[in-house]
């Protein structure tokens, strides 16, 4: 019975949790985009021109963003909606569930330090005109992409604190576009830093 208890108390308590760390997540990226903006006058989310490849990925990931949100925002007032999530009732476990929340904190924790380490130089997006030299000290001494690193550890870990097919869903698409947006990017820093990116990329990996 204490083991049932036990159970139920650590699901509600994820309940909870998901709602306000998205909650948190939009507001740190909503302030932090506005703060910028007002020290800074230039554009920061260039999705590039509409319908293009990196376009598309902004978009597909904005979504599903915005629908992991919401759709934590609501569990906590209609608990029905895990009905049509389809539950992997087998892994939720305590351990898998507190893997998957401290994933979660570690991968956003690490995201706000990266960004914060980047200043002004950071930029959701491909900006057409630059960046005026590239980035290779601080945490890019140790990966080509932090901040999608940070995000992938994040998103593994919604996975297993909400096992179901729709946070898989969200997962495999939220790998996909991660991997998409890098391949862009380096296309694009390829011609910008043509030597210096290849001596890059030959000491720093992709990921980690």
């Amino acid at each position: 019975m204490s083991t049932i208890n036990a159970s139920s108390g650590i699901i509600e308590f994820t309940r909870i949790f998901l709602a306000v760390f998205y909650t948190c997540v939009a507001a740190f990226y909503t302030v932090k985009i506005i703060v910028a903006q007002i020290k800074q006058p230039v554009d920061l989310v260039l999705p590039g021109e509409r319908f293009c490849s990196t376009w598309w990925n902004h978009m597909t990931f904005r979504f599903f963003r915005l629908s992991i949100w919401m759709v934590c925002l609501f569990r906590v007032f209609f608990e029905e909606i895990d009905n049509y999530l389809i539950m992997f009732t087998s892994l939720q476990t305590l351990p898998i569930i507190f893997t998957g929340i401290s994933l979660m904190i570690f991968g956003f924790m690490m995201t706000i330090i990266v960004h914060l380490s980047m200043g002004d130089k950071w930029r959701s997006g491909i900006d057409s005109e630059g960046p005026k030299q590239l980035i290779t000290n601080g945490f890019f001494k140790y990966s080509r992409n932090p901040i999608f690193l940070c995000v992938a550890i994040s998103q593994i870990g919604f996975f297993l604190a909400l096992p179901s097919v729709f946070t898989l869903v969200c997962l495999t698409i939220g790998l996909l576009m991660l991997y998409r947006q890098i391949l862009s990017e380096e296309k694009h820093l390829t011609k910008l830093f043509v030597n210096e990116y290849k001596i890059y990329t030959a000491s720093v990996r992709r990921w980690l």
